[in-house]
């Protein structure tokens, strides 16, 4: 089929990747306009670019994508089908409409569960022990259109963000190539999504990096998982942050009451347990403000740590 592919990030191009392999003509790439980068401010282009230039593929750039100019400059390609991943624009139902076989999306999640644009995170930061991949034909409101097919894979109890992000970007490209001549041929009947089912989720910020050890265990141990390489979860340590990179839950309960969750319990040549709302947490790596990332034992090895100094402000 002839394709116009829309993507930005890595997890885009793991699935254009997969497309070109599978010897489908990829006619055009939209991705979002190159970003300043660092304090230098040189502009970068996006994974999906770089692999269109590879491919010797035209690339397409658009501020606003749903501009009338943009949607004349989409038409003039004539493609079958529009496959989206990770874009970062919406699509106006004019742009839907153009290719004989619609838009379809490569969403990273089993919808209708986790609806919008984290969903890989959250279900590591739920405590979800499968998630998977959908593809989906768009429709105007957001990850709300018919599931075409979908595929499910286990999420396992010491996975990253990082690494289910990985994974699932490798599980898309796999499925929207087994996707693709299923639907030329009709061989897909188009589900629609349970409403009463749906769930959503919004952007990662910074902000929800913060540890609140008030929490249980459990639940900052997959904040940790979750937010692993970015934002990342952090703490504080005297007046600077302390990145928490790693950790493990014990059932321990504290039999101290007067202690803060927060604080510090126990040191061992590797690692640090901390007091949390209702058992200890075991700080196996970590990142402290200036230094590099390091396991907890050579973090020990360097910076003094009392039981009974308090994490957080």
């Amino acid at each position: 089929m002839k394709i116009v592919f829309m993507g930005t990030p890595d997890f885009a191009r793991a699935a254009l990747e997969k497309i070109i392999e599978a010897g489908h003509e990829v006619v055009l790439c939209v991705t979002q306009p190159d970003k300043p980068k660092g304090r230098s401010g040189e502009l970068q282009i996006s994974d999906v670019k770089a692999c269109a230039l590879e491919h010797n593929i035209p690339v397409f750039q658009p501020v606003r994508i749903k501009l009338p100019e943009n949607v004349a400059e989409l038409k003039k390609y004539n493609a079958d089908i529009y496959v989206v991943a990770a874009f970062g624009q919406i699509l106006s139902q004019e742009i839907l409409d153009i290719p004989k076989f619609g838009c379809v999306n490569i969403h990273a999640s089993i919808l209708p569960e986790y609806r919008g644009a984290a969903p890989i995170q959250q279900a590591i930061l739920d405590g979800k022990k499968t998630t998977g991949v959908t593809i989906m034909q768009m429709a105007a409101g957001m990850d709300t259109g018919d599931i075409l097919l979908q595929r499910e894979i286990p999420i396992d109890r010491d996975e990253t963000g990082g690494g289910l992000f990985d994974k699932l970007s490798v599980l898309g490209g796999e499925l929207i190539v087994e996707a693709l001549p299923k639907i030329e041929k009709g061989e897909i009947i188009p589900v629609p999504q349970d409403e009463e089912k749906a769930t959503k989720c919004g952007k990662l910020s910074k902000d929800m990096g913060l540890l609140d050890f008030t929490k249980d265990a459990e639940s900052l141990r997959n904040l940790v998982r979750g937010l692993n390489p970015w934002p990342s979860a952090y703490t504080y340590l005297g007046n600077k942050m302390l990145k928490i990179w790693k950790a493990e839950t014990l059932d321990v309960l504290d039999k101290d009451k007067d202690r803060e969750p927060g604080t510090v319990t126990a040191i061992y040549k590797d690692s640090f347990d901390v007091l949390t709302g209702d058992r200890l947490l075991r700080i196996l790596e970590v990142q402290l403000e200036g230094k590099k990332r390091m396991t907890a034992k050579d973090f020990l090895l360097g910076y003094h740590l009392n039981v009974g100094d308090k994490l957080g402000r």
